[in-house]
């Protein structure tokens, strides 16, 4: 399984959460296997402008099925909902944290507003 997380930095495992996935400057994707970690690599955002449906289907095409995020906008997660990708919102870490908590079954989806108005999607 590939997990993908919206991250501010590029410092692998140690990178942290991005607030909003969209205006992420990284991506980084985790490959699980039996409830490990495999590996663990970050990408440049590809976007410099996006529409709603960019990003989820560039994450889809770099195989994940799961996103971890802080916020999503409304479209955005309609455009995840179509792909079938398992959306977390209101996460915040480290991409070994984050990974963690949901490899064990303790990170939950929450309601989040973000501390800037960035734009509805």
């Amino acid at each position: 399984m590939i997990i993908a997380i919206p991250v501010s930095e590029n410092k692998g495992e140690n990178s942290i959460i991005s607030e909003h996935f969209g205006r992420s400057p990284y991506y980084a994707f985790v490959e699980t296997e039996k409830d490990e970690i495999k590996s663990i690599s970050v990408e440049e955002n590809p976007f410099s402008s996006h529409d709603p449906g960019d990003i989820p289907s560039y994450l889809e095409s770099k195989g994940a099925s799961v996103v971890i995020t802080q916020g999503v906008g409304r479209r955005a997660k309609v455009y995840f909902d179509q792909l079938k990708l398992e959306v977390i919102s209101g996460a915040y870490g480290t991409v070994r944290e984050l990974v963690e908590a949901y490899i064990n079954g303790s990170l939950r989806s929450v309601d989040y507003t973000p501390k800037e108005k960035f734009h509805e999607h």
